[in-house]
């Protein structure tokens, strides 16, 4: 590729050249006192350079994708053939309406036009089959990319070998064709980029295919028709290439538009997929049995390179003030890794996330000429310190998405949590042991829980958190999803003190990994999974790392807060407390559900329900874990789920943080005096009686 872009100055005025040459040729060949004067041999020389001028040109041009534009790309293709095509109408007729106004049996006029024709038909040929190119080889596997090189040259060597008038025998003829089909078709199945559509962009795919289709069919019936005429002035051997160069655009076309109907290649999306979640599970496993940071530091960066399937990587752990700690390379030099860093540092990119899918054509990274298209920087930091960073790199160009950068974000999230964890234990043992631990668990579990409440126009939330002791169990997390949606996560987790906050952190990090966008939904409602699917998967990745005596009761809910409604799945937690505005009733959502570890198995999935429900605005819910209603006053008697209900009926008019502070004054007075015996969180959500227009 480097030579190419290197050659192409020259190559095109050299098929210009020869593009000028094949018209001369044509000319002197419509002369009939010239007839004989210029050689066929000369006129299909002509074409040769021609067709392969064109064809080298367009390939030393960068990649036409841009990015995962794939749709922009067709556009920008269709839009090329389609005005050729109108101009090789244009001209056709433009010939025959001279003919008709004044016959002649003067052949230069016809010459000029096909030649025209000819050129249009070579340079629109030329483009589609780069552009075919880039969709074949978008995240093509190098025994794919492999293949495609073999291809190319297997059907130019066919192409030029029909310019040059050789004709085996009819067996063998078959045979190649029917070879180079099934090759094209092989190679076509492996269409990735057919997985990443959605349903409008896969259809303006189908319709822009079949115009391109007509625009080949307009110059087939073009070469054919010239074929059938008497004023036939080039060589018979030039015809019968470009009927051959017609029908293999024309097959291959076809094919590519089978492949975006059937969705052939989707399978492999959705197993490739399965594997990355996988392997984001046996990471968030094998991360907790961890014995060093070294240990950790290598499952990462083994299941980082196997999940995002780089071609090269390495890992950086630095300190400020030791330098260089650990580091971990793949399949990359040490003079090459040096380059990249010096670079990345001078554009102050070293430190921060960073994607570039196209290196060859990046300022900076033009003048290392590596043999790689695409890099991720992913930096491991907390609130307080750079702990390094991961390089991930492929060969190919638009090698890497943003659920790739999703994915590491979580790998990374992950290990550093595991090595602040170790840091802490590792403190503790150097003081007061078991209060140490305690408090620096404390501090963990503290900077878990979220401190900046979601805020918007559709509804309002009060949120209270409290630990019975220096570490408790209970958690809750938002997370905003696209189309209007928040998904809100409350558990508690069996047991207290630092496994307890241990697992859960698991849970949280479970909860970000669990809640990515799936590419490969058909629409927007489809790609995160539903609250039960939620369960059931959470279900399986705590499996391993939960023990056998330990279990999380937890409840999820995603709020269409646009559409005005919620869907939620209760895994053995507290009822929700609902209060219903038209109606004036307060009740509680009774819904079955089993806590997170108690069956391990995929029986699992059968105990857990998805519930629906449209909000009004003025409509309050209460979220609580059992810390709340079983909170004991003087008598030991526990203030109750009907207490709760009473309180909300009391007080539904509020604001949300009013109904939450009332709530907690009632509780405060009922336990006065009392020690807390459970971990105690309250969220109050309420939507707004006005409630925005949503946007059309």
């Amino acid at each position: 590729m480097h030579f190419l872009q290197k050659l192409k100055p020259a190559v095109l005025p050299l098929t210009a050249l020869s593009w000028l040459a094949l018209l001369i040729s044509a000319l002197l060949h419509s002369a009939t006192d010239r007839a004989g004067l210029v050689p066929d041999w000369v006129t299909l020389v002509a074409q040769t350079a021609f067709v392969v001028g064109a064809f080298l040109y367009q390939r030393g041009l960068p990649d036409p994708l841009r990015g995962t534009d794939f749709i922009g790309l067709l556009r920008r293709l269709l839009l090329g053939p389609g005005l050729v095509a109108a101009g090789c109408v244009g001209l056709h007729l433009a010939e025959r309406l001279v003919q008709l106004r004044a016959p002649t049996t003067d052949q230069t006029f016809f010459s000029l036009i096909y030649t025209i024709n000819l050129g249009l038909f070579v340079c629109f040929l030329a483009y589609a089959n780069y552009t075919w190119r880039s969709l074949v080889l978008f995240r093509a596997s190098p025994t794919i990319r492999s293949n495609w090189h073999w291809f190319e040259v297997l059907l130019g060597v066919t192409l030029l070998l029909r310019l040059l008038n050789w004709t085996p025998p009819a067996g063998l003829t078959y045979g190649i064709l029917g070879g180079l089909a099934l090759f094209g078709i092989y190679l076509s199945s492996h269409q990735k980029w057919i997985a990443y559509l959605n349903r409008r962009q896969k259809w303006e795919a189908v319709l822009m295919q079949i115009a391109l289709l007509l625009c080949i069919t307009i110059f087939a019936v073009y070469f054919l028709r010239i074929t059938q005429q008497a004023r036939l002035v080039a060589p018979a051997a030039q015809h019968g290439f470009l009927l051959l160069l017609v029908f293999s655009a024309f097959f291959y076309a076809l094919i590519g538009l089978l492949i975006t109907l059937f969705n052939l290649p989707t399978a492999g999306l959705f197993e490739q997929k399965r594997e990355e979640m996988l392997s984001l599970q046996r990471l968030s496993q094998l991360i907790q049995k961890g014995q060093t940071e070294q240990e950790v530091y290598d499952m990462l960066f083994d299941a980082a390179v196997q999940t995002v399937e780089a071609d090269a990587a390495w890992l950086d752990v630095r300190n400020e003030a030791r330098g260089l700690l650990y580091g971990k390379s793949f399949n990359i030099e040490e003079d090459t890794i040096a380059a990249i860093r010096t670079l990345l540092a001078d554009y102050d990119l070293g430190q921060i996330e960073y994607l570039n899918n196209d290196l060859p054509n990046s300022s900076g990274f033009q003048a290392l000429n590596l043999p790689l298209g695409s890099l991720i920087v992913m930096p491991m930091r907390s609130a307080k310190r750079q702990y390094g960073s991961l390089y991930m790199l492929k060969g190919q160009r638009q090698g890497f998405d943003h659920e790739n950068l999703g994915i590491l974000q979580t790998f990374a999230t992950q290990t550093v949590l595991s090595i602040e964890n170790l840091h802490l234990l590792a403190s503790s043992l150097q003081n007061e042991r078991v209060q140490e631990e305690l408090k620096i668990a404390s501090s963990v579990q503290d900077s878990l829980i979220p401190k900046n409440l979601p805020i918007d126009n559709w509804f309002e939330i009060g949120s209270h958190a409290r630990a019975a002791k220096e570490v408790g169990g209970d958690f809750y997390d938002f997370l905003h999803l696209p189309g209007k949606r928040l998904a809100i996560l409350i558990g508690d987790v069996s047991g207290k003190g630092i496994t307890a906050a241990f697992h859960m952190a698991q849970m949280k990090g479970i909860f970000h990994a669990l809640m990515q966008e799936n590419p490969l939904a058909k629409d927007e409602r489809e790609k995160f999974p539903v609250p039960s699917k939620f369960m059931a998967m959470a279900n399986r990745a705590l499996t391993h790392c939960l023990e056998k005596s330990s279990f999380i009761t937890a409840a999820l809910y995603i709020v269409d807060y646009e559409h005005g409604g919620f869907v939620f799945a209760r895994a053995g937690h507290c009822h929700t407390l609902y209060y219903h505005s038209i109606k004036e009733e307060v009740s509680y959502f009774r819904t079955a559900g089993l806590g997170l570890g108690i069956i391990r198995n995929d029986g699992y999935e059968k105990h857990i329900k998805n519930q629906f429900y449209d909000y009004n605005p003025g409509d309050v819910m209460v979220i609580y874990t059992d810390g709340i209603v079983e909170a004991r006053g003087a008598d030991q008697e526990e203030y109750g789920e009907e207490r709760l209900k009473q309180m909300l009926e009391r007080n539904y008019y509020l604001e949300a943080d009013e109904i939450k502070q009332q709530i907690l004054n009632d509780l405060d007075e009922f336990s006065f005096g009392q020690p807390m015996h459970d971990d105690q969180t309250l969220l109050v959500i309420k939507f707004k009686a006005a409630q925005p227009e949503p946007l059309s």
